[in-house]
């Protein structure tokens, strides 16, 4: 018999027996019956090994065997309501192909976070980070999708720049052969140079920021996706956010039901998530957090609690629009009615997580860019480049930028960005 499958296909096989090829999760015994638990990275299932139905070997090698061994297994699919997979496994046969070490470092009881960041190479493996990875793959791949079925052509931008692309410090400098470069924050002014070529494009990659930040919501090292489109104004930005947002809840809603289960994750609250999503400006939001008793004045910065404070009032994302032109980077669109503001918004996830999107119409006019620059005290030499895209062909433009791993936390419903990427990288962290 050569039938391999995968756990997670594994219902289609009801009745049937099949071969698994995967490692020992965990085991327990009960005299003349040893339970197995399985997963092959597709997912998990429980193998059940009864004495009389075995050869001796097969009975005693599944004793023997130490967590996080490698083992082909082979047996009947049966059905079991128990069971979240709804299925389990008579076992039949075990082969061995590797006995693990005793010891292995995370055992099933509870362990603190920092210790099992230490353990990332192997921590991964349980169901509950197992299914927050794979949820991010879902995301990762509806992002894709969404952008490819839009007529949106995918741009890599360079990953080295010679210079900041928002005007910040914040940022990994390199020696580029003898010359001061930077490990790239956005995608973003590159995207623009690309949407004036192809329309609408978008680039999705890692990013870096150099910001000595500890809270759950940063890190040094994440993956952004940064559309810029040709002739979209600021509101018609906006609706294609909120497609982006309700086209991935959607998927992963559809596809990844289980390891939202596995997280325990309150999909009521995920099945709200369609356009439209509500809009309020920057100064409806002060208002706001000033009646709540808040110290903040119009021309602060919003900080966690104050997202989530507003945020509590809606059950979607809320889109915050209109902030202060000084807040902002030089690239964004002033309000034509008030060019104290600009034509810009964030999207502030519901649950409190904060900041997903952030975005804005790009200023397309040659003299204000350069105003906004000299405002800036930004050099023009580096940004040359950038500067002729408005003496060429220059036309009204709108991007944004969203952060996965935030998307990725607040879908799953899990405390900390931290174990929304496979390896974490911030201010006390660059191992595994």
């Amino acid at each position: 018999m050569n039938n391999y499958v995968s756990i997670e296909k594994i219902s289609r096989f009801e009745g049937e027996e099949v071969l698994i090829r995967g490692w020992l999760y965990n085991k327990r015994s009960s005299g003349k019956i040893v339970f197995l638990q399985v997963r092959d990275g597709s997912g998990f299932i429980q193998g059940v090994v009864i004495k009389k139905e075995v050869d001796n070997e097969v009975f005693n090698l599944c004793k023997e065997l130490n967590q996080e061994s490698s083992i082909i297994v082979s047996g009947m699919v049966q059905k079991d309501d128990r069971s979240k997979l709804g299925f389990e496994l008579l076992v039949k046969e075990v082969t061995m192909v590797s006995q693990a070490d005793e010891g292995y470092p995370i055992s099933l009881k509870e362990h603190g976070t920092d210790f099992l960041m230490d353990y990332r190479h192997l921590w991964m493996r349980t169901p509950k980070q197992n299914a927050i990875l794979r949820i991010r793959d879902e995301i990762n791949l509806s992002i894709r999708n969404y952008f490819h079925d839009n007529g949106f052509v995918l741009i890599e931008p360079p990953v080295i720049t010679p210079t900041s692309c928002e005007g910040t410090t914040d940022l990994f400098g390199i020696d580029y052969f003898g010359e001061d470069a930077y490990l790239s924050q956005t995608g973003q002014l590159y995207a623009e140079a690309a949407a004036m070529a192809f329309g609408k494009v978008y680039s999705f990659g890692p990013t870096f920021r150099a910001e000595k930040s500890k809270t759950r919501k940063h890190l040094n090292e994440f993956w952004m996706v940064e559309p810029e489109m040709a002739y979209v104004t600021f509101e018609e930005n906006l609706v294609i956010q909120e497609n982006l947002i309700a086209h991935i809840v959607q998927s992963v809603l559809s596809n990844r039901r289980q390891e939202l289960a596995e997280l325990e994750r309150d999909t009521a609250l995920l099945e709200k998530i369609k356009p439209p999503f509500p809009r309020i400006t920057y100064t409806d939001a002060v208002e706001m957090l000033q009646k709540a008793d808040f110290e903040f004045e119009w021309g602060d910065d919003f900080g966690a609690p104050h997202e989530s404070h507003i945020a509590s009032k809606y059950e979607k994302p809320v889109f915050i629009t209109h902030f202060p032109a000084k807040m902002k980077p030089f690239y964004m669109e002033p309000c034509p009615e008030n060019p104290n503001v600009i034509l810009g918004a964030d999207l502030i996830a519901p649950e409190g997580y904060g900041e997903i999107i952030g975005g804005s119409q790009r200023i397309h006019d040659l003299d204000l860019l350069l105003k906004k620059m000299k405002e800036e005290n930004l050099p023009e030499d580096p940004y040359q480049w950038y500067i002729e895209l408005r003496k060429y062909g220059s036309v009204p433009h709108s991007g944004f930028g969203m952060g996965l791993e935030r998307t990725v936390a607040w879908v799953c419903g899990i405390d900390h960005i931290r174990q929304t990427i496979p390896f974490a990288r911030t201010l006390n962290r660059i191992y595994p």
